[in-house]
């Protein structure tokens, strides 16, 4: 199974935004450049067949994008799992409720995704940037470690969709 993570866009400042931290939108220049991302995503063939996101709207937002992009708006759904509160035990249980998929996206936020990344590839240290996609092989939806196949920057993805 190959499970990939993108941590959600740019988006609002906390401290700037007024409202509740559950509504805190993409920026203007945020929703741009994930556009740039989810053509580089695209262009990446991944054999997606799920995009799972967290509910909060920052990170919905950015999977609405990606799967415009992909042609793949049926194959979004939200994941109360994604959002605070993610870890190694959340991303199992996401993967079991979804296993015959052989590829999937998960949307969500830091400083959960890359803890678990690194919980998953044997405790290694990750940092994902805003906009920023991993990609994870696992040996099957319930296996609990896999191995770091790509670390993409968003700087990267958004330079090879602005192309």
């Amino acid at each position: 199974m190959h499970c990939y993570f993108l941590r959600h866009g740019i988006a609002e400042e906390p401290a700037e935004w007024t409202g509740s931290d559950f509504d805190r939108p993409l920026t203007r220049a945020g929703r741009v450049r994930m556009e740039r991302e989810a053509k580089a995503i695209a262009e990446l063939q991944l054999d997606l067949e799920l995009i799972v996101t967290s509910p909060l709207l920052r990170a919905r937002q950015t999977a609405e994008i990606v799967a415009q992009r992909l042609d793949m708006t049926d194959a979004l759904v939200e994941d109360e799992r994604l959002a605070e509160g993610f870890d190694a035990e959340r991303l199992g249980a996401i993967l079991r409720g979804h296993g015959e998929a052989k590829s999937i996206l998960l949307v969500g936020h830091e400083p959960a995704m890359s803890a678990t990344i690194g919980k998953v590839v044997g405790g290694s240290s990750v940092e994902m940037k805003k906009g920023a996609l991993a990609g994870v092989e696992l040996s099957g939806p319930a296996a609990s470690t896999g191995m770091l196949v790509c670390l993409i920057p968003p700087k990267l993805l958004a330079a090879v969709g602005k192309k």
